[in-house]
């Protein structure tokens, strides 16, 4: 099994807590952020632009993606571009479509044109992908985020989907595949083998990286003893 260090696939930390980030900004393996508008709620962020400064002032040198909160594609433009000007390192990110279903496509392409760097968020279908892989041809630096971990959930397996999503980027050298939303550390080295880009990591699944390569027999006999200990401190000393 390779260590974190000899994957090809590049780790983004994915979350809105200012101490999980900077923490996360100290481990080498580390290659950039995310965030999103929910995980930002959890995280009782209540000034966007404040708190993304903030960020930004302590993370100056990796790519960090700050997303438009609009339903409204105009609306959403402004944004995007103020959010641009931000930092050199600031990525937009575009959702798919709005809540009435209606593609962000003109939108994508127009930003591209104008040179923003973009995270074309929450798609899912392959479809999606070749399509907004075309508005992003002309453009910088971007990203396309699928959200992986939610495909997983209908039942699909993700691994061939995204492998077919890397495939239909091999044309555009400017654009990444993110493996979004992944539901375990696994992700991370399925991720690696198909040649996914970047893979998106929340801190809980990356607090698991010190169990890559651990002796199985030893982890068996660390659950047992969880399962004593635990028992003990319930007080469960007879079955009455």
């Amino acid at each position: 099994m390779k260590r974190i260090e000899e994957l090809n696939v590049k780790i983004f930390a994915d979350g809105a807590d200012k101490n999980g980030i900077l923490e996360m900004y100290k481990k080498p393996y580390i290659k950039g952020f995310t965030t999103n508008l929910t995980l930002m709620r959890k995280a009782g962020v209540t000034n966007y632009r404040a708190f993304a400064k903030e960020i930004l002032q302590e993370i100056p040198d990796l790519p960090i993606s700050f997303e438009v909160f609009s339903d409204e594609f105009v609306e959403m433009e402004r944004q995007a571009f103020e959010i641009a000007r931000w930092g050199k390192n600031v990525y937009v990110k575009i959702p798919i479509t709005n809540t009435r279903r209606e593609p962000s496509t003109v939108l994508v392409r127009r930003l591209a044109h104008a040179g923003v760097k973009l995270n074309v968020t929450a798609l899912m279908t392959l479809e999606q992908v070749r399509t907004i892989s075309e508005c992003l041809s002309v453009g910088s630096s971007s990203f396309i985020s699928v959200f992986a971990g939610r495909v997983a959930d209908t039942g699909i397996d993700p691994v061939p989907h995204m492998a077919a999503a890397v495939e239909l980027l091999r044309p555009y050298p400017n654009i990444e595949l993110i493996w979004a939303s992944p539901r375990e550390l696994l992700n991370i080295f399925q991720a690696d083998a198909i040649g996914c880009h970047i893979i998106t990591v929340t801190n809980d699944i990356l607090k698991k990286i010190p169990l890559i390569g651990k002796d199985l027999d030893n982890f068996s006999l660390d659950t047992v003893k969880m399962f004593y200990e635990d028992a003990r401190a319930a007080g469960y000393s007879n079955l009455d």
